[in-house]
């Protein structure tokens, strides 16, 4: 009807999910790096760029995990 106020939109949990993707692809470069896999940069054969990367998409790991569960539980409570 007329006033029937708007469904909210369903987004939860897409903000870590794109953030820690994001994280996954940013971490495995650095590692990548780091390992002087990939080569001409700066950060090329130093090891400290593949520790942090790969704490970095470690990281990126655990926010997709978190986000997917912050979805699949608000679509539970939404049915």
């Amino acid at each position: 009807m007329v006033n029937e106020p708007a469904q909210t939109p369903k987004l939860k949990g897409w903000l870590p999910m794109v953030i820690g993707v994001l994280s996954i692809v940013l971490g495995g470069l650095w590692t990548l790096q780091g390992l002087d896999i990939l080569t001409d940069s700066k950060m090329s054969g130093k090891q400290p760029w593949a520790i942090v990367g790969g704490a970095l998409a470690l990281f990126g790991l655990i926010l997709v995990v978190i986000g997917e569960r912050v979805r699949s539980r608000s679509k539970r409570q939404g049915q």
